[in-house]
């Protein structure tokens, strides 16, 4: 019952914004069916924390440690997001950015956008796992495009074309998946469910095992943002609002990510091999050099971020790829901590932008001053993604670096010039932005700044202490992960 109120409530979010998303109620609209799905992933979290696993509705939605606890983040992060996103987007309709017509399109859209991610997390079936993703990236097509500017509709078209490219080769791989899957279980679509595939991955016949994993992460990698498929990414994050930007790099990429994890697990049984593991940390080292490197030369404030985002992510990448349960709880913890660190400071942008009506770093400057709450907001959130201690994700970086210098010395050099690269360059250009000599106007709403700081109070509190049901948590999924 409470997995239906969880996929239930963001659709019917979406059908009531759809129809009222334009009046001045919507954004409370808006919010209050965030965090009514947020409660009901609790209780979800909450049935799996007393009975264990469980598979529902003939086998075709599973839920287990692992995917519950995105599914918990992912929740949060959308009531925290929707909250942020109402003084903002009255701003950017006062200020001319976007119609009130638009809304509708927007509220209605962000609705479906997390009612498709709370599927694809809970789905036992890799084939409708592939359409929540192909749903979930139409959702966020028009939200790039909100704006209707030339730019705003490039990135969007850019977005379009790239991650359809990038799902068609997960759909090749789904069907290889299953042509490998049908000889064991049989015809029909229970060949396709996750759990049954994993009962029998050792019979699985392991050439097809391997080759439809490569299009599994090539596919849902386009959608992590890895390199070299990331090209898209910067510019969806640029160019659309910013409570866009923060649930991109704070839930799309995590369930992406989800998706080839789901789809190591079975190649590591099926190949009793390092393949899987090696290509992910292959790609994940390459982006976090990759994305550190092009931190430096970016004028616009989100696409700096975003490129941190690339670096990141590509950390995450990296410590699954390694397997094991130390690394998989340090990808768990990673994740988290990049989700909520990553959020607060695209919150923090997304009003300094305004404030200064431009996205360029140069021109943005005395924010400390002309506004506290986001000065510090910003400052305080570029400190904690550094991975400066006590923020947590020091810890997590601290956990993924230590076990890659005891199992895989060689990427070490990679990991921490990389990590190094970007601290000198995002801490470089944030600093001016916060004390530099400037005065910017004042907003005609007040900010909601309040997401920004409860988000980095986690951030701060998780780095001192992890509770204990949330560390037995991190256990048994990096159990199921790393095993």
């Amino acid at each position: 019952m409470n997995l239906a109120w969880v996929l239930v409530l963001p659709l019917l979010g979406g059908l009531v914004l759809t129809l009222v998303g334009h009046r001045r109620i919507a954004p409370t609209v808006n919010v209050a069916f965030a965090l009514a799905t947020f409660l009901a992933t609790l209780a979800l979290a909450h049935d799996v924390a007393r009975h264990g696993p469980f598979t529902l509705a003939h086998d075709w939605f599973f839920i287990d440690p692992f995917n519950v606890f995105l599914v918990a983040l992912t929740a949060f992060v959308g009531f925290t997001t929707a909250v942020f996103s109402r003084p903002y987007m009255r701003i950017e309709e006062d200020h001319g950015r976007v119609a009130s017509a638009r809304l509708r399109m927007y509220h209605g859209s962000y609705q479906i956008f997390l009612a498709m991610m709370l599927l694809a997390l809970t789905t036992n079936n890799m084939g409708i796992l592939w359409v929540a993703m192909e749903g979930a990236t139409l959702a966020t097509v028009l939200l790039v495009s909100l704006y209707r500017t030339p730019a705003s509709l490039e990135a969007a078209w850019k977005y379009f074309i790239l991650c359809g490219v990038g799902i068609a080769q997960a759909l090749f791989g789904t069907i290889l998946l299953y042509f490998a899957a049908e000889r064991v279980l049989g015809e029909g679509g229970t060949a396709l469910l996750w759990t049954h595939l994993d009962a029998v991955k050792a019979q699985l016949e392991p050439v097809v095992l391997q080759l439809a994993f490569i299009f599994l992460l090539v596919g849902y990698g386009t959608k992590v943002g890895l390199v070299p498929l990331h090209s898209w990414l910067p510019d969806a994050h640029a160019e659309g609002p910013t409570p866009v930007s923060a649930v991109l790099s704070g839930l799309l990429l995590n369930v992406a990510l989800y998706a080839v994890v789901r789809g190591k697990v079975l190649v590591d049984g099926a190949l009793h091999s390092d393949l899987a593991g090696n290509l992910m940390m292959g790609f994940g080292v390459a982006s976090v050099v990759f994305a550190a490197l092009l931190l430096r030369r970016q004028l616009d404030v989100k696409r700096m971020f975003a490129y941190s985002s690339i670096e990141h992510m590509g950390l995450i990448t990296f410590a699954f790829g390694m397997g094991g349960i130390t690394a998989s709880f340090a990808g768990l913890l990673h994740m988290t901590m990049h989700s909520l660190t990553k959020s607060a400071i695209f919150f923090a942008v997304g009003h300094a932008t305004q404030k200064a009506g431009t996205q360029v770093m140069d021109d943005i400057r005395g924010l400390i001053r002309s506004n506290p709450t986001i000065g510090w907001g910003l400052l305080l959130g570029t400190v904690a993604i550094l991975g400066v201690p006590p923020f947590g994700v020091f810890a997590s970086e601290f956990l993924i670096i230590t076990t890659a210098m005891h199992d895989h010395p060689w990427a070490t050099p990679f990991l921490i010039t990389g990590l190094g690269i970007a601290f000198a360059a995002i801490f470089g250009r944030v600093q001016p932005m916060v004390f530099g000599k400037a005065e910017l106007p004042y907003l005609p709403h007040q900010p909601a700044l309040l997401p920004v700081f409860l988000h980095l109070a986690l951030v701060f509190v998780l780095g001192l202490y992890i509770p204990d049901f949330l560390a037995n948590w991190y256990r048994q999924a990096a159990r199921l992960l790393g095993a």
